[in-house]
């Protein structure tokens, strides 16, 4: 007999990235918030940071008599927020917090972590005071919001808290609302990434570390700290990838109870046919027209274009691999196309280009390079870039001989760029091929958007996107099947850069027909991917920690 599964009837969420487009996790929430909503109109809650008192939040519509009554009790109280609709699908309820009067008793809030739990905040440096009072002012709101309306234990109560900035928050209201279940969802831990971040060979090497040990060594104490203690304590511990879960467990000793992988929405996808075909065709002739009034070339429409995207994490996001397996590829007899690859990563941008841009307004131009043919903005430390410094290590300038060349765009995408003035997902729909040859990927939000777009990618098996789609095949994944799944280790960069040049040439090699098929199999694989799939794995979450919070005395 098959156990119903227990269902909330409110469901409180808490991130920095709730109304703050920062990074993945404004993904994985924006996306999946319009199916919670559909489900439970206005009975799913955003909790976020708010510091834009200063100015407007393009994403965050506040309204002034939504749960009126209980922002007027709340601030009586002390608490203090405002309270709107998301701007996203769904516009669900969300409640940004002021969480600066906590600081006045950060002391007193880090005592009763200790006393309550044994966190560590003695180490506490950086972001580790403002996120821990955001956490602990999204407990305050949810312990409101619980007590002016009147819920009781016969309410079906969760709280689900996202990366180790909420984690005080979720073991504060276990203690003051013992009746509501309890998520805590670490998307990476923080000593992984920080393992990963200074060269330490974090997979080969993973069943020899402790993660307290390796805490002490790197500094990071008190983020450890916090992050180990709630994934002890609280009902559901969940986290977003099978690799992730084997981190998890051996660097916060508990494996996580739930994976919940990271879906999404296709509505931000150009409808098939003609709109599909229009938005493609125009984002390719405005890549090839910035690219050829660059480096005064004429490369045509035939042109293999490739990218990579993401944050500038160089070697997390594989970005150094990326620029070495190009420069193999420049080199390769095998190449029978040319290739335009674009390096998508915004850096410390100081201005796009003045004489870029006057060249591309002219009406005539000529066939020479513009200034540096490899970059379109201006950067404030231009000279140490490590992108531009591989490059030159390589010797890769974007002759006219080479086969290869390579455009750093070092901006943030979003239509105001001063050269493109399209955005990220505009331009992506152009592209042949995508590579994200990831070292540390708990998921990999920019694999899956590719292939959303028709594009085939590749991507590496330390990504949890790349384990997903090899376990949805039930092998390993090649670039026919609409992901090619790169082996990389700890140890073999110049195997995994190789496999990716070839990946390429075969890409480049193959005819229209099978171009087509391939780029359906993408798609194909995306749309297993949406939330209508993968929103079962909350439901199974949300039964696990309502069962414990039920079970709580």
């Amino acid at each position: 007999m098959v156990k119903k599964l227990l269902s909330p009837d409110y469901i409180f969420e808490s991130s920095w990235e709730v109304c703050n487009k920062v990074g993945g996790i404004y993904t994985v929430l924006s996306t999946r918030a319009k199916t919670l909503q559909d489900a439970m109109p206005d009975r799913v809650v955003f909790i976020g940071p708010d510091f834009w008192a200063d100015e407007v939040n393009p994403l965050f519509k506040e309204s002034k008599t939504l749960l009126a009554s209980w922002r007027k009790a709340a601030k009586a109280d002390g608490l203090s927020f405002r309270v709107g609709r998301w701007r996203i699908p769904g516009e669900p309820i969300a409640v940004l917090v002021d969480f600066n009067p906590f600081f006045q008793v950060k002391n007193e809030i880090y005592s009763w972590a200790w006393e309550h739990f044994g966190v560590d905040s003695l180490h506490a440096y950086g972001d580790y005071d403002e996120a821990s009072m955001f956490s602990w002012a999204a407990g305050k709101v949810v312990e409101s919001y619980y007590r002016f309306f009147g819920l009781t234990k016969g309410d079906n109560v969760v709280y689900q808290a996202h990366e180790w900035m909420t984690c005080l928050g979720a073991l504060y209201v276990q203690e003051a609302c013992p009746a509501v279940g309890t998520i805590f969802t670490t998307h990476a831990t923080s000593i992984g990434r920080s393992i990963a971040g200074n060269n330490k060979p974090l997979y080969d090497c993973l069943s020899c570390y402790n993660g307290d040990q390796m805490a002490c060594e790197l500094n990071m104490q008190s983020k450890h700290s916090i992050e180990k203690q709630t994934a002890a304590h609280v009902d559901c511990f969940t986290t977003v990838s099978d690799i992730t879960a084997a981190e998890c467990a051996q660097l916060l000793e508990r494996e996580p109870d739930v994976v919940l992988m990271n879906g999404f929405e296709d509505d931000f996808v150009p409808k098939a046919g003609k709109p599909f075909d229009l938005a493609r065709k125009k984002a390719r002739k405005l890549l090839l027209n910035v690219a050829n009034t660059l480096m005064g070339t004429n490369l045509k429409d035939d042109t293999l274009i490739v990218s990579i995207g993401g944050r500038y994490e160089y070697k997390n996001k594989g970005i150094d691999m990326f620029v070495d397996a190009m420069n193999r590829l420049r080199s390769d007899s095998g190449l029978e196309k040319e290739v335009l690859a674009f390096v998508l990563v915004p850096a410390w941008v100081k201005e796009a280009r003045p004489d870029l841009q006057r060249k591309l307004a002219a009406k005539e131009k000529d066939n020479l390079p513009c200034g540096d043919p490899r970059i379109t903005h201006n950067l404030n430390n231009q000279e140490e870039d490590r992108v531009l410094g591989q490059m030159n290590w390589l010797g890769m300038h974007n002759r006219l001989e080479d086969k290869v060349k390579v455009v750093f765009v070092p901006c943030y995408l979003d239509g105001k760029d001063g050269i493109f003035n399209l955005g990220y997902y505009d331009l992506l729909v152009g592209m042949d091929l995508c590579i994200y040859p990831s070292y540390y990927e708990p998921w990999g939000y920019t694999p899956l958007e590719s292939v959303a777009f028709h594009v085939p990618c590749i991507t590496t098996d330390l990504a949890g996107f790349g384990l997903w789609a090899d376990k949805v095949k039930g092998g390993h994944s090649r670039l026919t099947d609409g992901v090619h799944t790169a082996h990389r280790s700890d140890y073999n960069f110049d195997d995994a850069a190789n496999e990716i040049r070839d990946a390429v040439i075969e890409f480049a090699r193959m005819d229209r027909t099978a171009v087509e098929q391939t780029r359906r199999n993408a798609a194909l694989l995306a749309e297993k991917a949406l939330w209508k799939h993968f929103i079962a794995y909350y439901r199974q979450a949300y039964d696990v920690a309502l069962r414990k919070a039920k079970a709580r005395k």
